[in-house]
C-alpha cells in the first residue's frame, strides 16, 4: 500500500490560520493514519505486506515558508518508525519514502498559501531568487527506485528520492551529529544526581 495523499501548504507560522494547520495535519498526517490502521488488519490476515510512506525531505529537514507542511511529515515519520516495531511481527514491513524536488504541481496548483505578512517578503524573495533556473526530474524518474524497494526482502525503512534530497538530508544529519558531541558534556551533567548514584 501507498501512502501519497498530501499537499504542500505555505506560510510562515506567524501567518498560518488555525484553519490552515489543522487541515494541513487531516490530510498529510491523519490521512496517512487512517488508511495504516486500515490496511493493518489485512496485511496481518495475509501474513506479512509492505506499506509505503510516502514523506518528503521535508521530513528529515525544514525550510522557512513552509513550517506547517514540515510539522506534518515529521509527524509521519515519527508515526511510521514507531509503526515499524510494532508490526515487523507479522511480517509488515515499512519504508519512509523521502523525495525532493520533482516536476509536479506540488507548488503550484495543488498548494495551499496562508495570507501573507510583508515582513516576511524578504524571505519568500530570497528564496525564489534560489528556486529560478532549477531544472527538476519527473515524477516518471523515481519509478526505477521505488520498485527496486518494492521487490527486496528486506526493505530499507527510509529512502531519499533524488541527488538533491541525499545531499541535503546527509549534510544536515552530520551537522545535528557535530551539534550533538559540541554539547556532549552539557548532555551528560543532566543525568544529574542519577549518575552521582552509579555503583
Amino acid at each position: 500500500m501507498v501512502n501519497n495523499a498530501g499537499y504542500g501548504h505555505f506560510g510562515f507560522v506567524e501567518e498560518l490560520s488555525e484553519a490552515d494547520a489543522r487541515a494541513q495535519l487531516e490530510t498529510n498526517f491523519f490521512g496517512a493514519l487512517w488508511t495504516t490502521q486500515a490496511a493493518i488488519p489485512l496485511f496481518r490476515a495475509q501474513g506479512g505486506g509492505h506499506l509505503l510512506q510516502v514523506s518528503s525531505v521535508g521530513g528529515v529537514v525544514a525550510f522557512p515558508n513552509l513550517s506547517i507542511y514540515h510539522a506534518s511529515k515529521w509527524a509521519l515519520e515519527g508515526l511510521t518508525e514507531a509503526l515499524a516495531a510494532e508490526v515487523a511481527m507479522f511480517g509488515i514491513r515499512t519504508t519512509l519514502i523521502e523525495p525532493g524536488g520533482f516536476a509536479t504541481d506540488w507548488a503550484g496548483p495543488s498548494a495551499r498559501r496562508s495570507t501573507p505578512l510583508p515582513q516576511y517578503q524578504p524571505i519568500r524573495d530570497a528564496m525564489a531568487a534560489q528556486a529560478t533556473g532549477m531544472r527538476l526530474p519527473g515524477p516518471e524518474d523515481t519509478v526505477a527506485a521505488l520498485l527496486s524497494i518494492v521487490d527486496v526482502a528486506e526493505p530499507p525503512a527510509r529512502v531519499l528520492l533524488g541527488s538533491f534530497a541525499q545531499d541535503l538530508a546527509v549534510h544536515r544529519t552530520e551537522q545535528r551529529i557535530a551539534e550533538w558531541k559540541r554539547w556532549d558534556v552539557v548532555a551528560r551533567s543532566a543525568d544529574g544526581s542519577a549518575e552521582r548514584q552509579k555503583p
